[in-house]
């Protein structure tokens, strides 16, 4: 049987997205994916490449082929070949962008509002409930690691107020690893860093990094509504962007995603385009393309939430819509999903025409991102142990999604676990008027998850569909097999069969 791409990129050491496709052979289009790749700064100088068996087993192409796109970049000096250093992109001298930084008064303390809806009282030994990732997989190690090389090589402005941008030595290390392993085209300096996705849409759509900062922007909201979103999303956002005074309409959802053909007077749409939430299926690459070429036509902007990018099980993860378009798309990451929701960091990738507004928006100093975490998240980056503790996570999560499939096909074959093998969680499809009492057999066992309707947009027109959103992730894998014994009972008392 044939090895997994998740098993061979736990051997590769770094994840590198490329697209090969169009007119030629396969080693002439590996060749030209390459060099743009170095050309355009998605490859750094020094950049070490993977292993030729590792790069052909992703791409799915012969281990000669890579070997001869590798001899013929060194010939040409993109690349460099040294005995025991490995392939890496040959070093030149390239300037340094550096980000301008417009003054604003500071923004005032603001509560911090909660990232989900309230959960349900009373105890829960089986947490299946979406959105959080095993919280016993944090990389401790690592982190300590990075945490005291971070601090005892930190010069002594670290010590002093914050810059809204972001501390540089994490705005270079994303741009490089967002380009590596995502796919995106941006610089250090058109990155801004933020306390994660919800404080994102504040500052995009609140003028302010909360509600009611007087010390944010003067000029009010940088976006406007309507906003499209997603028929299936979360509420929270939903309501956030309700409290700012932005109106959402919401896109209708089919087997290819977000029916972006539906668009027409908005002023921005939010999507999750590598794997939409909850549903499951990524955008089509038509509609990637459509929905590129809506915002141009209308000066619009699209919002990619890229909230778990990085896990996809099946194949080589999709690449970030941003790439189409850096200049219409604003990217906006965290890592909520990748380390922990207790890590406050997340990272906007905009637009320049954007990035003077956003920081204005933040205000003076950095308010909300802890500097030295972000100094910790720079150097687990830089040294590798961000790469590897994702794909460690990566064979875990895909294990857990295997037992969960592999459970339901035993224990309740009618139910269909829908959407790609992608993400901390899976939506698990029933038969019509079914999910209230699945949810409450659920309760009764001991399980917390939560009903699909739950995450409906109350004014979308599209039939509604009855499921259970499954939180694979969240337990800890000595808890794991029982949250599964327990869900399948669950499911085989709530007369889920139908009649």
């Amino acid at each position: 049987m044939a090895e997994s791409w998740v098993n061979y990129a736990e051997r590769i050491g770094s994840d590198l997205h490329l697209e090969l496709s169009g007119p030629g052979s396969k080693r002439a289009t590996l060749i030209g994916a390459l060099r743009d790749a170095v050309r355009s700064g998605r490859l750094a100088p020094g950049t070490r490449l993977p292993p030729y068996r590792s790069l052909a087993a992703d791409l799915g192409v012969a281990r000669n082929t890579v070997a001869d796109a590798y001899a013929e970049l060194v010939a040409e000096g993109w690349l460099t070949a040294r005995q025991g250093s490995g392939t890496r992109v040959a070093e030149r001298a390239r300037p340094l962008s550096t980000a301008v930084h417009p003054k604003a008064p500071a923004p005032a303390p603001t509560r911090h509002p909660r990232a989900r809806t309230p959960r349900r009282s009373g105890p829960t030994p089986h947490d299946l409930r979406q959105g959080t990732p095993d919280a016993s997989a944090f990389p401790r190690s690592a982190w300590l690691s990075s945490y005291r090389r971070a601090l005892s090589q930190a010069p002594n402005e670290v010590f002093g107020p914050g810059d809204p941008a972001g501390r540089p030595e994490l705005r270079a290390a994303l741009a490089t690893y967002l380009s590596r392993a995502r796919g995106v085209r941006t610089e250090p300096n058109r990155i801004v860093i933020c306390s994660g996705f919800a404080h994102a849409l504040r500052l995009l759509f609140g003028g302010g990094g909360g509600g009611g900062n007087k010390g944010g922007s003067s000029r009010g909201q940088i976006l406007r509504g309507p906003l499209a979103v997603e028929a299936y999303g979360l509420p929270f956002h939903r309501e956030l962007l309700t409290a700012e005074g932005v109106r959402t309409v919401p896109l209708p959802l089919d087997e290819h995603g977000a029916r972006v053909d539906r668009l027409t007077r908005e002023r921005a749409v939010l999507l999750t385009p590598a794997h939409q939430f909850p549903t499951g299926g990524p955008l089509h690459a038509e509609r990637r393309a459509a929905v590129v070429d809506w915002a141009r036509a209308r000066g619009a902007v699209v919002l990619e939430d890229d909230y778990d990018g990085e896990f996809r099980y099946d194949r080589k993860p999709v690449g970030a819509l941003q790439s189409l378009d850096p200049e219409r798309v604003i990217l906006i990451g965290s890592v909520s999903k990748s380390l922990s929701p207790a890590v406050r960091l997340g990272w906007m990738v905009l637009p320049e025409r954007y990035v003077d507004d956003v920081l204005a928006a933040k205000g003076e100093r950095e308010a909300w991102a802890s500097v030295l975490d972000q100094l910790a998240l720079a150097d687990l980056i830089v040294s590798g142990s961000y790469d590897h503790h994702v794909r460690r996570m990566r064979q875990r999560y895909r294990g857990r999604r295997d037992r969960l499939v592999a459970a339901l096909a035993e224990r309740a074959p009618h139910v269909e676990v829908s959407g790609v093998a992608a993400g901390l969680h899976a939506v698990l499809r029933l038969p019509p008027g079914t999910e209230r009492s699945a949810v409450g057999a659920a309760v009764r066992q001991g399980v917390a998850l939560d009903g699909l309707a739950e995450f409906r947009h109350p004014e979308t027109d599209m039939p509604a569909h009855d499921g259970l959103v499954v939180g694979y992730a969240t337990p800890p894998e000595h808890a794991y097999g029982g949250a599964l014994e327990a869900l399948c009972g669950a499911l085989a008392s709530s007369g889920t069969r139908g009649s």
